[in-house]
């Protein structure tokens, strides 16, 4: 009866141990427990720790509370100025309600991806390029929205999204580049544009303090000068005034004379005739009698040579063949010979060359 008895004790006690190994569960820290009771939702949800279910009746899901960080894949996408871009993100959200995580979806999380990458999308075709680029946090609170309106009822809160990165074509990135180099190039000009003001104006008050005191400019002038000098130069570069070339110009003009007006050019000066001789000024013993009568257009027989006779030529052709001894040379042809070609003597300076200058005398 005892050995029955002890039998039975351990054969119960053996079930007992296998009924608790079959109906303990532990639920870690981060996570929470849902029991479906064959089939339908229990009501209380089981918190963190040890806990015991029916074995073979209840059935208990494990949902993990803890922050998910879900990469979104790169969409592409056409933005509202006609850009094609490809934007990447990612997803920060965690469970709420366990409950509705298991009961409301099938899979929470396969669901949370496919909504960002279509909120992703629509948000790339709502928004311009610069606002992609520039204005990031307000269209990552928009994505955000967009997301967790549907997640609300699958117990899933969307905790933030964040772009990660735009990718554009090559050829938008050279128009951006010329586009930001021309910007800077505006903003070095107008930078340079104001400096050059501010220096007028500070250079107009140097020039009107240098205008009390006109030795100022002067030594303005060496200063530069020993400055361009003190480079090893070989070349020296000195600024002439402008101010000297105004006073020459007025110069000038003050020695016009005063019968002339300024509309009106002044008459040319009519230059002497140098053959024109005045026979009030000149020596009339330095002057020949046979110039003076050849001013008059009359030949002068004093200076003629009375040797040299006018000798008329004709056009008659010379003859081909050599002519016969003591031949009558043809008209207008002179004998051949050294005989027959006349003395000449050396022509003499008349008088009146040998003599000096004329002299004009005042």
């Amino acid at each position: 009866m005892v050995q029955e008895l002890l039998v039975a004790l351990v054969a119960v006690l053996s079930c007992g141990l296998v009924y608790a190994m079959a109906a303990a569960r532990v639920v870690k820290q981060y996570e929470r427990g849902v029991v479906l009771r064959l089939g339908r939702l229990h009501d209380a949800v089981r918190p963190p720790g040890f806990t015991m279910i029916v074995p073979g009746i209840d059935r208990l899901r494990k949902v993990n509370m803890q922050i998910v960080t879900m990469p979104v894949p790169a969409q592409d996408g056409i933005t509202r100025d006609n850009v094609t871009v490809r934007v990447d993100a990612v997803i920060y959200f965690k469970v709420v309600d366990p409950a509705s995580a298991v009961i409301q979806v099938e899979d929470y999380r396969f669901a949370v991806s496919q909504m960002a990458q279509t909120s992703l999308r629509s948000i790339i075709g709502k928004s311009d390029l610069d606002d992609l680029l520039s204005d990031r946090e307000k269209l990552n609170q928009g994505l955000e929205l967009m997301i967790d309106s549907p997640a609300v009822g699958w117990g899933v809160q969307i905790d933030r999204v964040e772009i990660k990165d735009v990718s554009l074509p090559e050829t938008m990135k050279r128009s951006m580049a010329r586009q930001a180099e021309a910007d800077r190039e505006r903003r070095a000009r107008v930078i340079n544009a104001d400096a050059e003001l501010q220096a007028s104006k500070k250079l107009a008050q140097a020039a009107q303090q240098m205008s009390t005191q006109p030795a100022a400019l002067q030594l303005r002038l060496l200063q530069t000068v020993v400055a361009v000098a003190a480079e090893k130069n070989s070349t020296l570069v000195l600024p002439f005034p402008v101010e000297l070339l105004r006073f020459l110009e007025r110069a000038q003009q003050g020695q016009q004379p005063q019968g002339v007006s300024d509309g009106q050019q002044a008459p040319e000066q009519q230059l002497p005739d140098p053959d024109a001789v005045d026979p009030g000024v000149v020596d009339p013993g330095l002057v020949d009698p046979a110039v003076a009568a050849s001013s008059d257009g009359g030949v002068d027989p004093s200076v003629v040579d009375p040797t040299v006779a006018l000798q008329t030529f004709t056009d008659q052709p010379l003859p081909d063949g050599p002519l016969a001894d003591g031949a009558p040379e043809p008209d207008g042809v002179p004998e051949s010979g050294p005989d027959a070609l006349p003395e000449f003597e050396p022509e003499r300076p008349p008088e009146h060359a040998r003599r000096g200058r004329f002299t004009r005398h005042h």
